[in-house]
């Protein structure tokens, strides 16, 4: 019998129930963001793909009098909405590593070790394809896994994959994300501008003041992020950094501890039902029971408030807005010998190819040392089918391969071996674990 809402115990209202709502939220945003790709794919490859293409290059100026900023719609999408993406993603790094499955050094160890290997072995593969061609900027681009993706994937083959398995690929493609958001930082801005960046400097020094005063405002933390925004984009560091170095500074702890509120609160109440016991006053009594409720409201920390606030919004907005922006590549003349020059090739075999052998082969390695044991005691074939799956590397490497590529050409090349590699990744993988023993059941 399933538990209801109003009969389970703390522990699954707690920990559990948040687990299934982020699950059933990023399967939803992975089916919703499949969709915008090939709509994308579609609509660029239709008679109307000058549509397309005017759309998203649209032109948009900001400003007034000579302090005009012009820019496109794509580059909107790119360099403002996604600092909201990589802003939601430095708050769920930090909290898995604050309160999540990354606080202790043994829970994060085996999925650190996969998502190194899954990271270097397809950067390795990428370049010993592209060594010494113009393809060479985009070394990083099959080195991330979409989440969202695996996450529906994973979700359609319920029952057949143990939930610390599906729990190990969330921890691996937070550690993917560190490691792309450091590479974006590190090795994809421009000319850097120390002026620019010490002011950056010290917007950071704000922020981590703020966070030790656990500031509560989100008004506060928005102006400061639009400040460091700019600071970063004149900086000459990649300006959706400020998204993630504002999400690792947003407070984890509620400003007062659920003693002092609960104290506060028995002290209150007592009063007003004396008061009301003399003179009930059902105006009053709302207004009572709503000051309750923002009182309530103070025990739940900043960073937890903004993630359920802002996951929806870059889930079903966000992501799929970028997909749409991003996947439209016109497949006309294409054959195999597009498909085997090396940008390409080198993204789709870094997908398919060096992220199962990065991420089977490390944690093989990473179980038969002792480091750790298989993850909910999953068969190898379950360990190697989401290795595979992880080969699905869509939002970031689509970023990446804008930072790297500014050029059209070479650019559509680069999708085209995302989506190539990402599909294939996703359908093998997919039937690997659909075809795998299913998941032992805990005995109840």
């Amino acid at each position: 019998m399933a538990t209801s809402a109003r009969t389970a115990p703390p522990l699954f209202r707690a920990v559990v129930a948040p687990l299934q709502h982020f699950f059933r939220l990023e399967a939803a945003s992975g089916i919703l963001l499949l969709l915008s790709a090939a709509l994308a794919l579609g609509w660029a490859n239709s008679p109307w793909a000058a549509a397309y293409a005017h759309l998203f290059d649209y032109p948009l100026s900001l400003g007034a009098g000579g302090a005009v900023v012009e820019f496109s719609l794509r580059l909107l999408v790119n360099d403002g909405l996604m600092t909201i993406f990589f802003f939601v993603v430095g708050m769920e790094i930090k909290r898995e590593l604050v309160v999540g499955e990354l606080r202790t050094f043994s829970r994060a160890m085996l999925p650190f070790v996969a998502a190194a290997g899954g990271m270097a072995v397809p950067a390795v593969l990428y370049v010993l394809v592209n060594r010494g061609g113009d393809g060479m900027p985009g070394w990083a681009i099959p080195m991330a896994t979409d989440i969202a993706f695996c996450i529906g994937l994973l979700t359609l083959l319920k029952g057949r994959v143990p939930n610390a398995l599906v729990v190990f690929i969330t921890a691996l493609a937070i550690f993917d994300d560190m490691g792309g958001i450091l590479i974006i930082a590190l090795f994809y801005g421009k000319g850097l501008h120390v002026e620019w960046l010490l002011g950056a400097g010290v917007l950071t020094a704000v922020a981590v003041g703020l966070m030790r005063a656990r500031m509560r405002n989100g008004l506060v933390w928005a102006v400061l992020g639009l400040a460091l925004w700019y600071a970063l984009h004149h900086g000459g560091i990649h300006a959706t950094i400020a998204g993630v170095i504002l999400g690792l500074c947003i407070p984890a702890g509620s400003a007062r501890t659920p003693l002092e509120v609960l104290r506060e609160l028995h002290a209150h109440t007592g009063e007003v039902v004396a008061r009301t016991q003399a003179r009930p006053d059902e105006a009053v009594e709302q207004a009572e029971l709503l000051s309750i409720e923002e009182r309530l409201e103070d025990l739940e920390p900043p960073l937890q408030r903004f993630i359920h606030a802002l996951h929806p919004y870059v889930a079903f907005f966000i992501m799929p807005v970028f997909a749409l922006a991003n996947s439209g590549v016109s497949l006309s003349g294409v054959g195999l010998s597009a498909l085997a020059s090396p940008i390409p090739l080198g993204a789709a075999l870094g997908l398919f190819l060096g992220k199962q052998v990065g991420i089977f082969g490390f944690t093989w390695l990473a179980v038969k040392l002792g480091l750790s044991g298989v993850p909910g005691g999953a068969s190898l074939r379950q360990l190697y089918g989401v290795s595979v799956l992880a080969g699905i590397g869509f939002t970031v490497a689509l970023f990446i391969g804008g930072l790297a590529f500014p050029d059209a050409a070479r650019l559509d090349a680069a999708k085209l071996g995302i989506l190539l590699g990402s599909l294939v990744s996703g359908v093998l993988g997919y039937a690997v674990l659909r075809f795998s023993r299913p998941a032992a059941t805990p005995a109840s």
